[in-house]
């Protein structure tokens, strides 16, 4: 830009120079010239550089748009965060069938035996050791919590199955959402010819003005719908970005998907997809796992009628002071104990009433897995069903177009002819714009119909391939 400014400058200069009677006046406007030159050409070489700068709008294709969202989903990153808390849960149930060492000291008054509050010697120092080898009931707990660690972990799949969904739909919905904006914008173009050829014809006298009326009405339900999807666009363009992460000022181009790979799967035998889908079905495995967690609770508390066994230690350091030698024989200075110490319940009422708890507890867990199992196949068998009726309404609307199109080149060829009106002409071509439509509505609902059966039968992973 600098040697553009030098240019125009120097040209003006050599201008005035070769003007006969140049005074030094014609100078000063030659450089006032040159300088309102550059305030002209200062904005639009800044607005040429950011046009240069400004990137180019963000081409997603279906499989880019997935790996995005996974990427930067909070909800996502939420559910491992919890899964890791479940994990962590199990490991303080663990950390009792540990060694665990403590150790500590204090300082008080004894008046007679020298005894702590908790029934120990008192001592200047002591370190005490304890491991739990054998309690039932406490290697129950940890079992279930392992359990539903697993079931957490089966919750951070569920979760990345409803982001690659919501993402897919909101894709494949933008899409449509698009497609269908250029058929209007053909239509609302279509519609005011019709409107003008229709008040033509009303003052000249061959249609009533009723027809005028009709016209517009058509003319503004297209210009409705086209402010409808329009409002439409900028939402689920709005979702998309928020979803895969994207800056807000971004303007996302979307590439063209073919869902015909996964046309297979719908073609299989209606048992087939039942079975895929249990074998499959987190909620069911997430049941199973909860089934097995309230047995080895049930296993644990009935093992509380059993002997409890701790590996335990005690070294201490005691001080003469405490009056020792008036209480014993001999006083030793450092001490130690270890051994194992055996609980022997004889009668224990919390154990029976933690018996008949987790048993209820497991009957419970157990009617809900045969009922989600129940509500599970019937879902699968009605996804299934669903989408072979959807892809029949599909291959309806795609015939609808193809005649209606069929029916527009005929027409095309008699207006050609002049055998057809301009009225007849558009009038068709609006009638195939809305085929285009209702065909794009059939298409984006089986489409829909295809990635929750892809989710129910465990196959949503086949998307990213």
């Amino acid at each position: 830009m600098s040697s553009m400014t030098t240019l125009m400058c120097n040209t003006l200069r050599s201008a005035v120079r070769g003007v006969p009677g140049t005074t030094c006046f014609s100078l000063a406007r030659a450089s006032a010239i040159c300088a309102a030159s550059l305030w002209l050409v200062l904005p639009l070489a800044a607005q040429t550089t950011d046009t240069a700068q400004e990137p180019p709008p963000a081409q997603l294709t279906l499989k880019g748009a997935l790996m995005q969202a996974l990427q930067s989903s909070r909800e996502l990153a939420l559910a491992r965060l919890q899964a890791t808390v479940a994990d962590r849960n199990a490991g303080v149930a663990r950390a009792r069938f540990l060694p665990n060492l403590f150790t500590g000291s204090g300082a008080g008054y004894s008046s007679g035996f020298p005894q702590t509050p908790g029934g120990a010697a008192p001592s200047l120092f002591n370190l005490a050791y304890i491991q739990t080898l054998f309690n039932p009931p406490l290697r129950g707990e940890l079992r279930a919590a392992q359990e539903r660690t697993s079931i957490q972990r089966l919750e951070t799949d569920r979760t990345r199955d409803e982001v690659m969904v919501r993402t897919a739909s909101t894709f494949l919905e933008l899409s449509k959402v698009r497609h269908a904006l250029d058929l209007l914008r053909q239509e609302r173009s279509s519609s005011t010819r019709i409107l003008e050829v229709t008040r033509e014809r009303v003052g000249a006298g061959f249609e009533l003005p009723i027809e005028v009326t009709r016209a517009e009405l058509t003319a503004a339900r297209v210009e409705q719908r086209r402010l409808q999807l329009e409002g439409r666009e900028d939402v689920l363009e709005a979702q998309l970005r928020d979803l895969c992460g994207l800056r807000p000022d971004r303007h996302i181009d979307l590439a063209a998907t073919d869902f015909a790979s996964f046309a297979g799967l719908a073609d299989r035998p209606l048992r087939e997809l039942v079975e895929l889908g249990v074998q499959n079905s987190i909620v069911l495995q997430q049941a199973e796992l909860e089934v097995r967690a309230r047995q080895h609770r049930l296993r644990g508390e009935r093992g509380g009628y059993y002997p409890t066994v701790d590996l335990v230690g005690e070294y201490s350091v005691l001080a003469r002071f405490n009056n020792y030698d008036e209480f014993y024989r001999k006083f030793q200075r450092n001490n130690v104990n270890i051994g194992v110490q055996v609980n022997i319940p004889i009668f224990s009422a919390r154990t029976r009433a933690a018996v008949d708890l987790a048993r209820e507890d497991l009957s419970v867990a157990e009617l809900e897995l045969r009922s989600k199992r129940s509500r599970v196949e019937n879902d699968l068998r009605q996804q299934a069903r669903r989408d072979r009726e959807l892809e029949a309404g599909r291959e309806v609307a795609r015939l609808e177009l193809k005649l209606a199109q069929e029916d527009l080149r005929v027409l095309q060829a008699r207006f050609d002819e002049g055998r057809a009106s301009l009225r007849e002409l558009e009038t068709m071509r609006l009638e195939e714009s809305n085929r285009w439509l209702a065909f794009l509505d059939a298409d984006f609902a089986q489409q829909q119909a295809r990635i929750e059966l892809l989710r129910s039968t465990g196959q949503l992973a086949a998307l990213l391939q």
